[in-house]
C-alpha cells in the first residue's frame, strides 16, 4: 500500500480548507497513494476561539463535505481525516470518515477526549461508544484512531487483535512541554508493541506540532514531515509486518485478554 501523509495548517473557513483537502487529494492519487490521511478536526481551526469546531460543525450531507466527496469519485483513493458533527444536544461529534469514490465507507466517534493539559474537549463534543471499524485498502485491513487515542494502549491492540495491519491517526498535537517527545514516543510504541503500521498525520500551525510520522512494525520511522505544510508519501510492505510478527510474536505470547470497551 502507498499512503499519503497530508500536514496543514486549518484555517477557520471551511471553505479554505475544503481547497486545501481536495487539492492534497488530487496530489496523492498523482503520485500513486492508495490511502490520503489528513489531521483531525480539518473543518476549521482558530487559536484564539477553542469554540470554533463547535459552530463551525457541519452535517456529514453538509457543504464541506459535499466537496470531497466530489473530489472522490471515479476513482480508489481513500481519504480518512475528522469533521466534527453536530449533535441533537448541542455539542458534537469528532467524526474520524473514510471516503472513497463519493461516499463514507467507515466512520469512528473518538472515544478518547482530549480533557488533559489544561485543555477540555468534552466541553464541545461528546464521546464516541464504539470501537473502530476496520476498513480494507490495497489488500490490508486499516484500523482507525484519533489523536488522544494513542495514549490508551487498549485501543490499539483491540484494533490489532481485530485483524487490522495499519493503523491510522489524524491528530491535531498540542504543542507544550515534552508535547514533540510524547508524541513520537506514543506512535513508535504503538506500532512497535503490536507489530504493526502507524500512520500518524498532524496538524501543523500555530498551536499544534506537525511532525507527521509513519512508524513500521519494528519501530522504525520511514517517513516523516517537519513542522510546515507537507504531503509526503511512504509504502507499507505486508511482507515486513509478516517479519516483524515471525521474529517479534507479541501478539502470540500475550497473557491478557482481548480489550473490550467500557460502558461509561
Amino acid at each position: 500500500m502507498k499512503v499519503a501523509l497530508g500536514q496543514f495548517a486549518v484555517s477557520r473557513e471551511w471553505q479554505e480548507n475544503a481547497v486545501t483537502c481536495t487539492g492534497l487529494m488530487a496530489q496523492a492519487l498523482a503520485g500513486g497513494a492508495d490511502l490520503l490521511v489528513l489531521p483531525e478536526g480539518v473543518l476549521a481551526r482558530d487559536i484564539a476561539d477553542p469554540d470554533l469546531v463547535l459552530k463551525a460543525a457541519q452535517p456529514l450531507d453538509g457543504p464541506f463535505l459535499s466537496e470531497v466527496y466530489a473530489a472522490s469519485r471515479g476513482n480508489n483513493l481513500t481519504t480518512m481525516m475528522t469533521v466534527h458533527v453536530p449533535t441533537d444536544d448541542g455539542k458534537a461529534l469528532n467524526v474520524l470518515i473514510a471516503v472513497r469514490n463519493g461516499e463514507i465507507v467507515a466512520r469512528y466517534d473518538k472515544l478518547h477526549l482530549y480533557d488533559a493539559f489544561a485543555m477540555q474537549e468534552s466541553r464541545n463534543v461528546r464521546p464516541g461508544n464504539n470501537v473502530p471499524p476496520l476498513v480494507e485498502v490495497a489488500g490490508m485491513k486499516v484500523g482507525l484512531m484519533t489523536c488522544y487515542d494513542v495514549r490508551f494502549p487498549e485501543l490499539a491492540r483491540r484494533l490489532v487483535l481485530d485483524g487490522a495491519d495499519v493503523l491510522v491517526l489524524p491528530a491535531a498535537w498540542v504543542k507544550g512541554p515534552l508535547k514533540e517527545m510524547h508524541w513520537e514516543v506514543l506512535v513508535t510504541a504503538r506500532a512497535l508493541e503490536n507489530t504493526c503500521y502507524l500512520v500518524a498525520v498532524g496538524e501543523c500551525g500555530p498551536r499544534n506540532i506537525g511532525n507527521s510520522l509513519v512508524v513500521d512494525p519494528l519501530g522504525v520511522a520511514i517517513a516523516k514531515a517537519a513542522e510546515a505544510p507537507a504531503l509526503v508519501f511512504a509504502d507499507l510492505d505486508p511482507a515486513r509486518i509478516a517479519h516483524a510478527r515471525n521474529v517479534l510474536p507479541v501478539l502470540e505470547n500475550r497473557c491478557f485478554a482481548r480489550p473490550e470497551l467500557q460502558n461509561k
